[in-house]
């Protein structure tokens, strides 16, 4: 653990995942997108709670439930009151719910762009291993592989190859987990002892600092 330099990424997607729903306006199916937004309706002690969504044609909007005819007193307090300031976090990581907006749409369009942030955990003057920890706190369309080609600066054939060679290591068994979705928490570790520019070449793009 020691000659290893560890390094951990927070990968943020762009762009909330975006429902195709039939629009009135349009009279047609057509995508909207999140307008950032929570209605409200109380019905005595009972709540209905939707998050708002627009038709990116005619801004026609969609109200995608959240919960219907929801006693108060079964409400997670923090939920109610993150639904009552409409709190911007809450609302991003509802808008990532593809399992909900799944329930409502046959088809959602997701989005690969995203923005990262890299921060060093460890490091030492002589590592030889680079191990990469994911924070994905929102569901990513991104594969691992393009991840890791796209930060690196290393082609996808080679990162298969290292995988298969046993250079590449992650926390799955699985085969094919460099072609899946890349999760939270997960972890890559890259053996690097026989690469001559560790420092020159690779820290900085796994750093994210001046090359």
């Amino acid at each position: 653990m020691c000659s290893t330099l560890q390094v951990r990424w927070t990968i943020l997607p762009k762009t909330a995942p975006q429902p195709w729903i039939a629009c009135s306006g349009c009279g047609g199916l057509r995508a909207f997108r999140c307008s950032d937004k929570i209605r409200l309706n109380a019905n005595g002690r009972r709540l209905d709670a939707w998050l708002i969504y627009k038709c990116l044609a005619c801004e026609k909007t969609w109200n995608r439930p959240i919960f219907e005819r929801r006693n108060v007193r079964d409400i997670d307090p923090a939920t109610l009151a993150a639904l009552q300031s409409n709190d911007p976090d809450w609302i991003r990581a509802e808008a990532f719910n593809l399992e909900a907006l799944r329930r409502k749409s046959q088809r959602v369009d997701e989005f690969a762009e995203f923005d990262i942030a890299k921060e060093i955990r460890q490091e030492t003057s002589d590592w030889t291993r680079l191990e990469i920890e994911l924070m994905v706190p929102f569901p990513s369309s991104t594969r691992l592989d393009r991840l890791l080609a796209s930060e690196l600066k290393v082609s996808r054939t080679r990162l298969q190859a290292l995988h298969q060679e046993g250079m590449l290591r992650t926390d799955s068994d699985r085969a094919d987990v460099l072609r899946r979705r890349i999760r939270n928490g997960t972890r890559v570790a890259v053996d690097l002892a026989a690469e001559t520019g560790r420092e020159q070449w690779w820290k900085p793009l796994a750093t994210g600092s001046p090359l």
